[in-house]
C-alpha cells in the first residue's frame, strides 16, 4: 500500500485547522497517511498546544507568511509519501476520497497530478470544481467547470484529463515532482498553481480529475470581499503567468490585449465604484514586470500578518 503525504498550511485559522485534522482521523479510510501541518507565520503560534494534542501529526512552524506556494513547499521539503496530498486547511474529507485518487495514479502512470470534485462545504450539493478548460493565452483567462451549479453528477463523466488541478486539493506523483520542482513562490498568491501544472505537463505528464472522489471547501460561495492584496496579485500574476508560460509573440499580443482593454476597463470599474485606492495598485502591479525579472522573489507588496 502507497504511503500518503498529507500537506496543509495554516495561517490564523487554528480551528480550522483542527477541523480538517478530525476529518483525516475520523472520516477518511484509508491507513497510511502521514500528516504534515505548516503554519505559516501566524501571528500566534499554534505549534506548541498542537504537539502536544496531536502525537501522530508533524507540524512545522515557519517565522514568516511565504504564500501558498511557500508553505506548501517547506511541508513538501519534510514528505516521505509516494503520494502527496496537497489540501486546503478549509477542507474536510470524505471516506474514500483518496483511496479514489491513489486508485486512479496507480492505474495510470502519465498521471502528474490529479484533483477530486470540490464542492461547497456549507452547501453540499453545489459545486466548485469539476475541473478546468484550456487557459486562452491572448487573454489569460480559463473556466472553472461547473462552479455554483446543483451537483446532479452531470459533470461526473468529465473524469479524465483536464485543464488544471484546484489549488484546494491536489495529489501529485512524487516522480512529476521531482521532475517539474516545487510551485514557484514568487507568485505568493493566485496562478502558482496553474502554473505548476503547466511546469507538470512540460514534464510529460497529464492533469486529471476524478469526479468518484469528493472533497468539501469551506470558502465562501459569494464574492469575497476585494482588497488591495488581492487585486495587486491577481493582476500582477495574471500577467506572470503568461509571461512564464506562453511564446514572446503570445505574451506581446497578451500586452496588447491587457493594456489597450482590461486596464481601461479595470480603472473605469475603480471610479465607477469610488475605489480610488485600487488605482495606484492595479497600476503597480503593471510596472512590476516593467522592473523586475520573472523569477524575481521581490514580491513588489509589503505584507503583514
Amino acid at each position: 500500500m502507497k504511503t500518503i503525504s498529507i500537506v496543509t498550511v495554516n495561517f490564523n485559522q487554528p480551528q480550522v485547522t483542527e477541523d480538517l485534522l478530525k476529518s483525516l482521523q475520523e472520516v477518511n479510510t484509508y491507513p497510511d497517511l502521514e500528516i504534515i501541518v505548516v503554519d505559516n507565520g501566524s501571528s500566534i503560534d499554534p505549534v506548541p498546544a498542537w504537539q502536544t494534542k496531536y502525537r501522530d501529526i508533524r507540524f512545522i512552524r515557519s517565522e514568516k507568511n511565504s504564500g501558498f506556494a511557500g508553505g506548501n513547499n517547506i511541508g513538501i521539503a519534510q514528505a516521505s509519501g509516494d503520494y502527496l496530498f496537497l489540501i486546503n486547511n478549509d477542507t474536510e474529507v470524505t471516506p474514500d476520497l483518496i483511496g479514489r485518487l491513489v486508485a486512479k495514479l496507480e492505474t495510470n502512470p502519465r498521471i502528474g497530478i490529479i484533483s477530486p470534485k470540490i464542492n461547497y462545504f456549507d452547501n453540499p450539493k453545489m459545486l466548485q470544481y469539476t475541473g478546468y478548460t484550456p487557459m486562452n493565452y491572448y487573454t489569460a483567462r480559463n473556466e472553472v467547470i461547473g462552479q455554483y451549479e446543483e451537483d446532479r453528477g452531470q459533470y461526473d463523466s468529465l473524469s479524465g484529463k483536464t485543464g488544471y488541478a484546484h489549488g484546494a486539493a491536489m495529489m501529485v506523483r512524487r516522480e512529476a515532482l521531482q521532475k517539474a520542482g516545487l510551485m514557484s513562490e514568487n507568485y505568493f498568491l493566485y496562478y502558482e498553481e496553474l502554473d505548476w501544472c503547466e511546469r507538470i505537463k512540460k514534464a510529460g505528464y497529464e492533469i486529471h480529475v476524478d469526479l468518484s472522489a469528493l472533497i468539501f471547501h469551506k470558502e465562501s460561495v459569494s464574492v469575497g470581499k476585494r482588497t488591495a492584496l488581492k487585486e495587486y496579485f491577481m493582476n500582477r500574476n495574471r500577467i506572470l503567468f503568461i509571461r512564464k508560460n506562453a511564446s514572446g509573440t503570445t505574451f506581446f499580443i497578451f500586452c496588447c490585449y491587457f493594456l489597450l482593454a482590461v486596464a481601461p476597463r479595470n480603472i473605469f470599474k475603480y471610479i465607477k465604484n469610488k475605489e480610488y485606492s485600487f488605482i495606484p495598485v492595479f497600476l503597480k502591479s503593471i510596472s512590476w514586470h516593467f522592473n523586475h525579472k520573472a523569477d524575481s522573489k521581490d514580491l513588489g507588496y509589503p505584507l503583514t500578518r
